[in-house]
């Protein structure tokens, strides 16, 4: 494994902001891994994977590390399941097209999220109805100060909306992530968009499933090697019942669903373009014209202007609905 110093992070972020490193690395398995956490102890460290979930503002002064193992094993297998195992570094939709390809169904309503296994759980990603915890049974990871390795099931990884106990527990590194999937599919609809897409489609097959949510997102979400962006900026907020009356007393047309016991879901990109953000830009940085849950950078290498931005969009919302509307993006 060879340790870089002075790195240039815009190749690793999918918002291609600039930021030089301090200490680079690509540990290629989990040994390596455990070897640059245990030889760097009082190092600052971050842990980078596909990148499109962050963006720079600012050098890190201390240690990227970036995991790129790629190994899958079969933990076990019956006439209706198989259990797999993934090291962190796989692309999230390769590993996605590989299991469909075998008939394994579970994860094809996350076909095409940018993203890296290791990163999936620490997110908890979701679409279309469904969500990557509905299916991991365990979490391993390496310690970032001592370098012990630990596994995580899946009620301790303590899942909730786009959230995980790995978001709110800093120094640990996901290693490697585990899956239950089903070794049959019957398709059941959970999302209305995608059901639209499969009409006059009878019974239609994983595979089927999988190339329209494809579409969907095609359709939908800009292209991030040609207008750098992060997918959804924004969470969908989650209100209280007195923040759901408030809402919907300023819009009456206001998406707003159950999440739980006195708590509703409404849609982000609902409340921007209501907010007249849709398709709006500032300089360099605006939201996507096609989804303004999507701010996208149309030239800037400075991250500070997509904070401002971000800001900004934040501001009106809140004047406007009362909602405030947290990033699902982490930036540095």
């Amino acid at each position: 494994m060879i340790i870089k110093h002075n790195v240039q992070l815009q190749p690793y972020n999918s918002f291609r902001t600039k930021a030089l490193a301090k200490i680079f690395c690509e540990p290629r398995g989990t040994d390596e891994l455990i070897e640059v956490i245990k030889t760097h102890p009082d190092e600052k460290k971050l842990i980078l994977g596909a990148g499109f979930n962050l963006f720079f503002t600012k050098d890190f002064e201390g240690l990227v590390i970036r995991p790129v193992m790629e190994e899958i094993n079969t933990i076990s297998e019956d006439d209706n399941h198989v259990e797999i195992e993934v090291e962190a570094g796989m692309e999230w939709d390769t590993f996605v097209q590989r299991c469909v390809e075998r008939g394994y169904s579970g994860i094809e309503n996350l076909s095409l999220i940018p993203s890296s296994v290791g990163a999936s759980p620490i997110q908890n990603i979701g679409a279309y109805g469904t969500e990557v915890s509905e299916t991991i049974t365990r979490v391993k990871t390496v310690d970032l100060k001592s370098g012990d390795l630990k596994s995580f099931s899946n009620e301790e990884c303590r899942f909730g909306y786009r959230d995980s106990i790995f978001k709110h527990q800093a120094g640990q590194v996901i290693a490697s992530v585990a899956f239950r999937l089903s070794k049959s599919f019957e398709y059941k609809e959970k999302y209305i968009d995608l059901s639209r897409e499969l009409n006059g489609t009878p019974r239609p097959s994983l595979e089927q499933v999988r190339e329209a949510i494809i579409r969907i997102r095609t359709r939908k979400l800009p292209d991030f090697r040609e207008l750098p962006n992060a997918g959804s900026f924004f969470k969908n907020p989650i209100l209280t019942k007195e923040e759901k009356e408030n809402l919907l007393k300023k819009a009456v047309d206001a998406p707003v669903y159950n999440a739980g016991k006195n708590r509703f879901k409404t849609s982000a990109a609902y409340l921007i373009d209501k907010a007249g953000y849709k398709g709006k830009r500032r300089g360099m940085v605006g939201t996507y014209e096609h989804h303004s849950l999507v701010i996208v950078n149309h030239g800037t290498e400075d991250g500070r202007e997509i904070v401002a931005f971000m800001k900004e969009v934040q501001q009106e919302v809140m004047k406007q609905f009362g909602v405030r509307l947290e990033p699902e993006v982490q930036i540095y």
